[in-house]
């Protein structure tokens, strides 16, 4: 069984950065896809960043040069960097993971397979 635990959230004024981090246990297969995704109050949850098991990243055009997804193959951890917050940050972020040789492709479609329980980001001006 996979699990997602995301942590990291919190209130940060607009222009600061913070980090969240998604603790994965369960993944052990070679194909894999994480992502991140947020959902702001009153609209649908988007995927904003993903990394895949070869170490490929996409982002959304929204986050593209101030949002960074990493992972840290030792700590079974995955990170979302960001930096230049901005009010429309605001949202609460998930960890979502696709396992199998479509891992990638489906988590990009948006189709997700396992889903932490989400952390809150607040941007303030």
């Amino acid at each position: 069984e996979v699990q997602l635990v995301e942590s990291g959230g919190g209130l940060v004024q607009a222009g600061g950065s913070l980090r969240l981090s998604c603790a994965v246990s369960g993944l052990s297969v070679p194909d894999y896809a994480v992502a991140w995704v947020r959902q702001a109050p009153g609209k649908e949850r988007k995927g904003i960043a993903y990394i895949n098991s070869d170490g490929l990243t996409d982002y959304t055009e929204a986050v593209k040069g101030r949002f960074t997804i990493s992972t840290d193959n030792a700590k079974n951890t995955v990170y979302l960097q960001m930096f230049s917050l901005k009010l429309e940050d605001s949202a609460v972020y998930y960890c979502a993971a696709n396992v199998g040789w479509d891992a990638r492709l489906r988590i990009l479609q948006g189709e997700i397979d396992y889903w932490g329980q989400g952390t809150q980001v607040t941007v303030s001006s």
